[in-house]
């Protein structure tokens, strides 16, 4: 009986851990696919009347884009921003790329649900919640979105985003 009963649990606990693992297995998010959320045209005014305009465009699996920032009329800062997807740490790597210098960001972002994606310096994908700087993105719907910028853990900007239907 008590062979039979060390059976049991040694099969219970074979059962339990498969589950655990499977459970984990299915909720892996995809991180290609979610990215493609950001495929569009979108727009963000300021409240001194410049707004900001973002193109972002399928490239196969990843994604180009482009961003102006306008003010009265007049473009005063471009630059291009480049998405693809790092296997090995199962992280989106967002690149930008200024139009009037020669400074590059490098960005680390990753999905945390289907609509909230987490983003640090690239240099802080080992430790991201030291980071000192976080971004934190979230699909209001599919033409609305929030990106919460913050500095040392207190929010310092909260920008709304909409799908420009041109």
């Amino acid at each position: 009986m008590k062979r039979f009963c060390s059976t049991i649990i040694a099969l219970f606990l074979l059962l339990l851990c498969s589950g655990i693992k499977a459970q984990n297995a299915q909720s892996k998010l995809n991180q290609v696919e979610l990215m493609k959320q950001f495929i569009g045209a979108w727009k963000a005014e300021s409240s001194e009347g410049s707004f900001m305009i973002l193109e972002f465009t399928p490239f196969g699996n990843a994604i180009t884009g482009n961003a102006k920032v306008i003010s009265q009329d007049t473009v005063f800062d471009m630059k291009k921003f480049f998405l693809g997807y790092d296997e090995k740490n199962d992280k989106i790597v967002m690149a930008e790329i200024y139009v009037y210098t020669a400074n590059m960001d490098l960005t680390a972002c990753w999905f945390i649900s289907e609509d909230i994606m987490n983003s640090v310096p690239y240099q802080d994908i080992s430790n991201p919640e030291n980071a000192a700087i976080k971004w934190i993105f979230e699909f209001k719907s599919p033409d609305m979105l929030i990106i919460k910028s913050s500095q040392n853990n207190t929010i310092e900007t909260i920008a709304e985003w909409t799908r420009d239907k041109k």
